[in-house]
């Protein structure tokens, strides 16, 4: 294979290993950090492991680059002009340590070169400690996959993998290793779990290890995997949990009050999940309302929310035009507001 195919080979191998919610353009994404295009790469294109869904441990050729080679490359392409951040993982084709060797050698070439941009290097599952402390002290960002909602999922998936030991553990050094500054990626759909499940693991993870953000991959079959002929996972239902989250991770929610939102099969509608809380409660009345309350209105976030509070210090909200001039633009979200002295049917009109 030539080197160009090889490279080829890996970006396009890494293309699922998610690192912002929605990739712009296939081994380019938009990243946290100010990175808009990423060079999304293996270090190592095959894999030892057993993941049922992962097309990587059926490549069959040697493909792989050295950490001098890929470094090189990528400097080149950042001189260029033609990526602005280096998204790393690998596929582990002998052992873990030495898979986790390259990716830290290569990280820790590129900031020798000079290269202060934008590094997201991945923990491999079963890492050393110190591995991960040498990727924290390089990168700008660190991450492992948890990939499935639980350890008895997981093992439907890949039964090499212990996820507690392998993956959990090693979470929890990441996170000491990068506090705020790491995120995760479960495969929705792959191993047959509920929405019930991955929301009951994303509360999880917000509380005891923070992340920056957990990534949802839709599962999609690949030729020659074990799961070639499961069914795909809906797009939208990957963009329903990656609401769901925002409601926990953004706006507050309590894991109970999304769970409201889950038919009796603990799957989620095909449906803006705050807006059907926000269909059974009373109206916000966004003059005397507090932060919490604010943000529970469908097309109030965060930022307009406080840019609410602001304005209503000067001078009461009287009108659709009000909420405008904070930035408020969501559709229809005079159904769930009022404006004061108990008047809800100030809140009715359409925005």
């Amino acid at each position: 294979m030539s080197r160009a195919a090889e490279v080829a080979a890996l970006t396009r191998a890494a293309r699922f290993d998610r690192c912002v919610p929605d990739p712009v353009l296939p081994g380019t994404a938009v990243a946290s950090g100010g990175c808009r295009r990423m060079m999304k790469v293996l270090l190592h294109g095959r894999c030892a492991y057993d993941c049922a869904y992962c097309g990587v441990r059926t490549c069959r050729e040697d493909c792989s680059l050295s950490p001098a080679d890929l470094a090189d490359l990528f400097l080149r392409m950042w001189r260029e002009g033609r990526a602005d951040g280096l998204f790393l993982s690998s596929g582990i084709p002998r052992g873990v340590d030495e898979a986790m060797e390259g990716i830290v050698e290569t990280g820790e070439i590129l900031r020798r070169r000079g290269y202060e941009g934008y590094l997201h290097l991945k923990v491999l599952p079963g890492a050393a400690r110190a591995d991960i402390t040498d990727l924290a002290r390089v990168a700008d960002r660190i991450s492992i996959n948890i990939e499935a909602p639980s350890a008895s999922r997981l093992s439907e998936l890949a039964g090499v993998k212990d996820y507690r030991q392998d993956i959990e553990k090693r979470q929890a050094w990441v996170a000491d290793a990068m506090p705020g500054r790491h995120t995760t990626q479960v495969v929705v759909g792959a191993a047959g779990e509920s929405d019930a499940e991955v929301l009951e693991c994303m509360a999880r993870q917000y509380q005891r290890l923070a992340p920056a953000r957990i990534y949802y991959s839709g599962f999609t079959p690949l030729p020659g995997t074990l799961l070639a002929s499961h069914a795909p996972t809906p797009l939208w239902r990957q963009n329903r949990l990656y609401q769901a989250d925002a409601l926990l991770r953004l706006y507050h929610f309590t894991a109970d009050e999304v769970a409201g939102v889950l038919d009796e099969e603990g799957f989620l509608q095909n449906a803006d999940p705050k807006r059907l809380l926000a269909g059974g409660r009373p109206r916000v009345d966004v003059n005397h309302a507090p932060l919490a309350d604010l943000l529970r209105v469908p097309g109030i976030g965060p930022k307009n929310a406080r840019r609410v509070l602001a304005a209503r210090e000067k001078a009461p909200l009287r009108s659709e035009r009000d909420l405008r001039a904070c930035g408020v633009r969501g559709r229809g979200v005079g159904r769930y507001v009022a404006f004061g002295d108990g008047d809800v049917q100030s809140g009715i009109f359409e925005f």
